[in-house]
């Protein structure tokens, strides 16, 4: 005997339902007890839906779905009806889904039981345990919700919950905003159609108003019930064909902040299981959106206090462009210690004379520490150094007085709790020249400039500098000058910038570094954002750092560039530098400078030795003068070939001689290597001082180009 001729004895049918194509298989018996004739058929979902009471449909709709996540089998009652929509026999299903990618089958049994009593709705889910199926319902309801950062997103999530047995198609969340209802969202309605409801009297013969008013829960399991507790508003309700309805309080801490409607389409009776399950989503979901609206509150606040903090940098400023980034570190207000300014300083060029236009101030800096305070610290910063500056002061005296500034305002917190302690911070103030491109530089422990030249070439400036503001209020800040060629971009950052994302300062400046020598130079919007993504991009998270801890940090960025008179030219390359004689380690940073400036030199042998003749040239002066060093090296277009030309100069007139060092002599060899390495070297004799030379050719550079 056949398995279905058994089946079909004990009044069993079997059948399948495709998910992808939406037809559902039934055997002869299966379809005699949807009420079919008795023999195969394939119908589709909708008329196979028709043939079910709503209120299981939906039933087991939330039962499959959950059956399908979970791989086990979906068990539930379901009453038959007719085409009058009289029920003719109950039946249970039984079905086992079956994954095939992201589609699934449905194979299964129906075999007729006893008729249920009225008013009772039996519920055998996937484990045969409807509290289980409400269970995970609940959990991951929750966890969606607390992920959800916004009250877009918390009522995104609200829409999507499909609760187990009895999903809403209309969703309303309301908000109390003084004495009146507003509907803070909705789902399931058109456009418009909130329009009545959008603030009304708490007084309002309304179920969310009166839920709002008492803090108590109302369910309207019937149109008529609604009418016969609510007949002034039933006339708003009606016409959205509705059978059911809850209202459920929103409450937290104590406080009821509105009330949430879940409305329905089929009957619902609202059992104890039903109502807990709306409690509780109501719950979650006023939790989430308290806490989404004080994120947004904080959002707003910290945008605010940016918009305040933060210079626009629009146009109307000839012969630059300038483009910034500041970035807050991630938690709390979302602003922090960092911060930047271009500052129109008072005066004009020695050319245009024209007030307000020859000179402007780049201002970057860093407060320690990522609170309010720090916000507020560096809020009053800026605003000084603006004052001093708009005073005409140099920038070392700009400095100086914002030093001690911020040591008076922070030496009297002695971190009794009101104040925090004292705080410093780290800033770069230039000065530029709009119409020479000349740039005086103080530094206050802050890292160094870049700047990239017009063939691509970046240079890391090394800048004199003094300790970070607020420490000692008699710190000097010494100026260090830079010449910044039409077409070049000068890049100022914190040490957000370098260090965040598990990089320290080398291996974060190799970073910024190929950023800059990769971009075109014109547009700076677009390298501003590049240097950001490069932190805080998706690509950041595969790119990190050598250390093994991870910082993250603010992050300020301004770039500004000379806009040139027409055609860029190819300007040489040139680098300039002083080397005080009380700092004899600057030394290091000269070989470091040429070998920045000779990235691209053909003939490695040749850049070891410019190293070599740059350290005896600048240790010679230091050694044997009281004065400081100045280096100029120079990479220009020749005929047929690069040059590279370096000269250091200093204040002495007594001219360097060849020596003859015996074997063990520790000095007097720099004259004979610069003789043996150089293509070309001199001394020239200066007004004041002199000037020792040296040259070399770039092998294999035919054509003099400046690559």
């Amino acid at each position: 005997m056949r398995t279905e001729d058994v089946l079909a004895a004990i009044a069993t049918g079997l059948w399948r339902w495709d998910n992808a194509s939406g037809i559902v298989s039934l055997d002869a018996e299966a379809a005699r007890l949807l009420g079919l004739p008795a023999e195969p058929v394939r119908l589709t979902e909708a008329a196979v839906r028709s043939r079910f009471h709503p209120v299981d449909w939906n039933e087991i709709d939330g039962v499959v779905n959950l059956a399908v996540a979970e791989g086990t089998l979906a068990e539930a009652r379901l009453r038959i009806m007719d085409e009058h929509g009289r029920v003719i026999r109950t039946v249970r299903s039984r079905s086992k889904p079956l994954i095939e990618g992201n589609d699934y089958q449905l194979v299964g049994t129906l075999q007729e039981v006893a008729e249920q009593q009225p008013g009772t709705a039996a519920r055998t889910p996937i484990t045969g345990d409807w509290r289980r199926s409400r269970e995970a319902f609940l959990l991951d309801a929750g966890r969606a919700l607390a992920e959800a950062r916004s009250t877009a997103e918390v009522l995104r999530v609200a829409a999507s919950l499909s609760m187990p047995g009895f999903s809403p198609d209309g969703l309303a969340v309301f908000g109390v905003a003084g004495e009146r209802l507003t509907v803070i969202g909705h789902h399931g309605h058109s456009e418009g159609d909130e329009g009545p409801f959008t603030s009304m009297s708490l007084d309002t013969d309304y179920p969310a108003a009166e839920v709002a008013r008492t803090g108590r829960a109302i369910y309207l399991p019937t149109p008529e019930e609604y009418l016969r507790r609510f007949p002034m508003t039933w006339p708003l309700a009606q016409r959205f064909g509705r059978r059911s309805w809850a209202f459920v309080p929103l409450v937290v801490a104590g406080r009821t902040m509105g009330a949430w409607m879940a409305a329905f389409k089929h009957p619902v009776a609202f059992t104890p299981d039903e109502r807990s399950v709306l409690t509780t989503v109501a719950r979650m979901l006023a939790q989430a959106l308290a806490r989404a609206g004080v994120a947004e509150s904080e959002r707003e606040l910290s945008l605010g206090l940016q918009r305040t903090m933060m210079p626009v940098l629009g146009p109307g400023i000839p012969g630059i462009r300038v483009a910034a980034r500041y970035v807050p570190t991630g938690g709390g207000l979302q602003v922090g210690g960092d911060w930047y300014d271009m500052i129109r300083l008072p005066g004009g060029s020695s050319r245009t004379g024209q007030p307000g236009t020859g000179r402007i101030a780049l201002v970057i800096g860093d407060v320690q520490g990522h609170d309010v305070r720090a916000a507020g610290l560096m809020g009053q910063l800026r605003i000084a150094l603006r004052a001093y500056a708009s005073e005409g002061h140099r920038p070392d005296a700009v400095l100086a007085r914002a030093s001690r500034f911020l040591y008076g305002i922070t030496d009297g917190d002695d971190g009794d709790g009101n104040g925090g302690g004292p705080r410093f911070a780290t800033c770069l103030y230039l000065e530029v020249d709009l119409e020479t491109g000349t740039v005086d530089i103080a530094r206050a422990g802050h890292p160094d400039p870049a700047v990239r030249m017009n063939d691509g070439t970046v240079l890391l400036r090394p800048t004199a500098g003094g300790l970070p503001l607020g420490i000692d209020p008699d710190t000097d800040y010494p100026t260090t000058r830079l010449t910044l060629e039409p077409g070049e971009t000068l890049m100022i950052c914190t040490d957000g910038l370098l260090e965040t994302g598990g990089h320290d300062l080398d291996s974060g400046w190799e970073r910024v570094r190929e950023l800059l020598e990769s971009h075109d130079g014109d547009d700076l919007e677009r390298l501003a954002d590049a240097l950001v993504e490069a932190v805080h991009g998706p690509g950041s998270h595969h790119t990190t750092g050598p250390l093994a801890d991870r910082r993250e940090d603010d992050i300020a960025v301004l770039l500004l560039s000379r806009r040139p008179a027409g055609t860029v030219r190819e300007a040489p390359r040139r680098t300039l530098m002083t080397i005080a004689q009380a700092e004899p380690e600057r030394i290091a940073e000269a070989r470091e400078q040429v070998r920045q400036l000779l990235h691209d030199w053909s003939d490695e042998d040749q850049l070891d030795a410019a190293v070599l003749m740059v350290s005896e040239m600048v240790t010679n002066v230091l050694v044997h003068t009281d004065g400081d060093a100045l280096l100029v090296a120079e990479v220009a277009c020749g005929e047929k070939t690069r040059r590279l030309r370096v000269e250091v100069s200093d204040g002495s007139d007594e001219l360097p001689h060849k020596r003859h060092p015996g074997e063990m002599a520790s000095s007097g060899r720099g004259l004979v290597l610069m003789e043996m390495l150089a293509d070309a070297w001199g001394v020239d004799p200066r007004g004041e001082g002199k000037a020792i030379w040296f040259e070399l050719n770039e092998p294999g550079s035919e054509g003099g180009c400046c690559r």
